[in-house]
């Protein structure tokens, strides 16, 4: 579900930003981004929840733009790195590493230089 929900964004996102797809197709999305935000200012005719503006709005807007156009960022966005996240395999070998805390003052290599000096 959250998968396809990811998709959606960013086919929505892409065909947004292509110059293919008509402007006033692209006021569809910017209008129910609007409303979701500022729901009280704008009625609707029907009883919709802001959520099922979204739904909508952003349904209708892929199945308006040009068909190849959808299916070439479908391809695009599908074709994006595979697979899911993974825990590493947890191999129960510790590394314990000790550290040494430098002196500035006994190691050379931490003196600073002479354009360092503030005088």
């Amino acid at each position: 579900m959250i998968e396809n929900l990811t998709v959606q964004l960013k086919l929505i996102y892409r065909l947004m930003r292509d110059r293919r797809v008509n402007i006033l197709l692209k006021l569809i999305p910017l209008f129910a981004l609007i409303y979701f935000v500022f729901p009280d200012p704008i009625p609707l005719p029907l009883e919709v929840d802001d959520w099922g503006v979204l739904v909508i709005c952003s349904y209708l807007f892929v199945q308006l733009c040009p068909p190849e156009t959808v299916a070439e960022h479908l391809a695009t966005i599908r074709q994006g790195v595979p697979g899911k996240w993974k825990d590493p395999a947890n191999t129960g070998e510790v590394i314990d590493v000790g550290f040494k805390e430098l002196d500035p003052k006994s190691d050379p290599e931490k003196q600073p230089d002479a354009g360092d000096k503030q005088g």
